[in-house]
């Protein structure tokens, strides 16, 4: 196995492995991998979805065994980008920086995902560092962002990004439930690494304690300073392309494309450990 680091603060090419055929010392050294590079990338490993599942696997139980993140109709022709669309609408909310499943009580502990059908151009999936984020702010706002508390909500991220359901629709996707919206840390001290890190994004709002714009002005603060060189890295995916992230402690978020031309990608979330990743409605 031959790891590359990216030029980033976080992240790793991997080479020289065949992700379907695992046995122990291998999946051992990825697993170290992941823990301090946080992005592992595999190229040219083509992935069926049953192999794509079986290697998620290794890391934990999953929340989702495999969602088709397409911009095609079960025809395959491309959907129509019309404002009404619901899936649409979902494609185009992922492309603001997120942690998956923040929303939920229980945060996954990370993904894996393949890409099948590229666009010419655009397309690409960007992540962002969380660790060095927090070890990049000054010590007084690392003081003032530990002990605070924000709720997280998919509903209001589809809603302020503009993509709430038409007059006549109904939100659709998973994360879309009843359930009151859970109060995470803005600060989290990774359970395997022990390296805190910031949990932000755009399904983050309502600061604890403070203003609905004081919140809002901190987050927005957070986020922007977070998502700059060194802390960040965009992927132009080829076919074949495997990738496996620590949800935990990096952002990611889809970049644009033109959307008359297919994208194709397969999502497996890891789902995360109750005892580190749980958040309760307040």
């Amino acid at each position: 196995m031959q790891i590359q680091p990216l030029d980033a603060s976080f992240g790793a090419i991997v080479t020289g492995v065949n992700l379907d055929r695992m046995d122990k010392p291998l999946l051992s050294a990825i697993h170290e991998s992941w823990l301090e590079y946080g992005l592992l990338i595999f190229p040219e490993q083509f992935l069926t979805n049953e192999a794509q599942i079986t290697f998620a696997r290794n890391f934990g139980e999953l929340e989702i065994d495999l969602a088709a993140i397409s911009n095609l109709l079960r025809d395959g022709k491309v959907r129509d980008d019309q404002p009404d669309d619901e899936v649409l609408k979902v494609l185009k909310g992922n492309m603001g920086w997120h942690m998956d499943s923040t929303y939920m009580p229980v945060q996954a502990t990370g993904a894996v995902f393949t890409a099948h059908v590229v666009p010419v151009q655009g397309g690409e999936t960007a992540w962002a560092d969380m660790r060095a984020a927090y070890d990049a702010l000054p010590a007084s706002q690392k003081e003032e962002v530990n002990g605070l508390k924000a709720y997280h909500s998919l509903y209001f991220s589809q809603k302020r990004a503009g993509f709430g359901p038409s007059a006549n629709g109904s939100y659709i996707g998973y994360g879309f439930n009843n359930q009151e919206p859970p109060l995470r840390p803005l600060v989290k001290i990774h359970p395997e690494t022990g390296r805190p890190n910031l949990v932000i994004g755009r399904h983050a709002y309502g600061i604890e304690g403070l203003s609905a714009e004081a919140s809002e002005r901190l987050l927005t603060d957070l986020l922007e300073f977070s998502c700059q060189a060194p802390r960040v890295y965009q992927h132009r995916w080829q076919a074949g392309d495997a990738v496996l992230w620590d949800n935990r402690c990096l952002l990611h978020r889809a970049c644009s494309w033109d959307l008359r031309e297919a994208r194709v990608m397969y999502h497996t979330r890891i789902a995360g450990d109750p005892s580190s990743e749980f958040a309760a409605a307040v």
